[in-house]
């Protein structure tokens, strides 16, 4: 049987979802784990810098196809340790920007994968964000300055829509969880009125974190992601990540067949979620307007 690796920063735990997305999308090409292909689990739990030799073991291994995500840097230094096993990649970061690909159309090379686009909805957000809390005038934008390519979309998404809102941007960095509580402190100090989390994977890991401090000092929060808001963040908007999940498997099995990644264009989300947490916003005492519930696909009462 055909051997898949899969590859990712986080724990099995937390990309249950995902992968049970995953599974469902190589089932609809005809392959199932344990009956007609084997399934390689590598998860770093959080330690990236473990993931150099999770990747040259599944290499090693000659596994047929590797999914895998995590950081930017992982599928690059992945794609310089390997040109002939081919590569699924998930990523919120522009991935010709970031080198994974030569275009989106024609990725060439052995890789191609899904992108969340993350930093393209940051207009969006702010503009939902607004809805909720129309009277602020600062708004702090939580990013990771280790992970240039994200951060600066995360900015320069904001800052391109925050005039129009009148809003005034406030960078404030945050390279490690350690970071979160000094964060607040520089929000609350700036007077921002609310938060906008980034998209990358160390403010995602501390959405429970974010989550307190944000409701301690009374800060609403946009995030991108689902799992931030039933962690207690007020809003999120996003990708439907399970729908990109489905589609990465849908790839995996059409490679597993014969096809070339070189060949398969890489594909953009086409379902976003707009999730609401009311039980945070009676805390903060915020009255979410009737209009945007009325347009939320998931409200957690």
């Amino acid at each position: 049987m055909p051997v898949i690796g899969v590859l990712y920063g986080v724990s099995a735990a937390e990309w249950a979802d995902h992968m049970v997305a995953f599974r469902r999308g190589l089932g609809e090409t005809g392959f199932v784990e344990g009956r007609n292909v084997v399934i390689e689990y590598r998860w770093a739990d959080g330690q990236y810098d473990r993931m150099p030799w999770m990747a040259a073991d599944l290499i090693g291994r000659r596994v047929a196809v590797i999914l895998m995500g995590g950081n930017t840097d992982s599928v690059r230094a992945m794609l310089a340790a390997t040109q002939t096993i081919p590569i699924v990649f998930t990523t919120g970061t522009d991935p010709v920007a970031a080198g994974l690909v030569a275009s989106l159309n024609r990725p060439g090379g052995n890789a191609t994968g899904v992108t969340v686009v993350a930093g393209e909805l940051g207009p969006k957000r702010l503009e939902l964000l607004h809805e909720v809390v129309p009277g602020i005038k600062k708004i702090a934008v939580f990013v990771n300055p280790n992970n240039r390519l994200i951060s600066e979309a995360d900015i320069h998404s904001a800052q391109a829509a925050a005039p129009r809102l009148g809003l005034e941007v406030i960078v404030v960095n945050v390279g490690t969880e350690k970071e979160i509580q000094r964060a607040f402190a520089t929000a609350v100090q700036q007077g921002a009125g609310a938060v906008h989390v980034g998209g990358d994977l160390v403010l995602r890991s501390s959405r429970e974190q974010i989550a307190a401090l944000a409701l301690r000092h009374k800060l609403p929060t946009m995030s991108t992601w689902r799992e931030a808001v039933r962690a207690g963040q007020l809003i999120s908007y996003g990708a439907n990540e399970l729908d990109m999940y489905r589609h990465a498997g849908l790839y995996v099995g059409r490679i597993l067949k014969g096809e070339k990644p070189a060949d398969l264009p890489v594909q953009a989300p086409t379902k976003f979620a707009l999730v609401i947490n009311l039980k945070t916003a009676k805390a903060l005492g915020l009255d979410v307007p009737a209009t945007l519930l009325a347009r939320a696909d998931e409200v957690i009462e």
